[in-house]
């Protein structure tokens, strides 16, 4: 495929090396342009950005709680806020292995979002044994067949014998 590829190539080479490239010439010069008539236009300079406005501080607690036997859905959650940037809160929910985690989580401006999780509870992990039997022994069905080594004769060669096809120049 890149030998076809090759030769296809050389082809368009060869027939566009024969030709060569029309010289153009403009049949009238480049236009001349005078500059424009009317004035630059004036720009007021930019008006500044209304401040921010500042805000109460919105301070906040609420807290939910859900038990669904039907679903096993087990969660709550608690959040306080003093409204100036500061949150404390906690949430637990019963995983499906029937432990609760448990999360305690303040926020703020300086030291960030901080968390501790515990998880309590919760099923033991089943412990593994290994069985106590031993496999059986093996035993063929049958007695492997017995052969006899094959009688082959001694390979025998005899040396070639060298003779040049030519004279030797020297």
């Amino acid at each position: 495929m890149a030998a076809k590829f090759i030769v296809f190539a050389a082809c368009v080479a060869s027939a566009l090396a024969q030709y060569p490239a029309p010289a153009y010439k403009p049949a009238y010069s480049a236009p001349a342009y005078s500059a424009p008539a009317y004035p630059a236009p004036a720009y007021s300079a930019p008006k500044a950005y209304a401040p921010e406005p500042a805000y109460a501080p919105a301070p906040y607690n609420f807290e939910y709680s859900v038990d669904d036997p039907t679903t096993y859905d087990v969660k709550s959650q608690s959040e306080y806020s003093d409204g100036n940037g500061y949150v404390k809160g906690s949430y637990s929910l019963v995983e499906p292995d029937g432990s609760t985690r448990t999360v305690e989580y303040t926020a703020d401006d300086y030291n960030g979002f901080n968390a501790v999780v515990k998880k309590e509870g919760g099923y033991a992990a089943p412990s593994y044994k290994a069985p106590s039997y031993s496999a059986p022994a093996y035993k063929p069905a049958y007695s492997a067949p017995a052969y006899s080594a094959p009688a082959y004769p001694a390979p025998a060669y005899s040396a070639p014998a060298y003779k040049p096809a030519y004279k030797p120049a020297y």
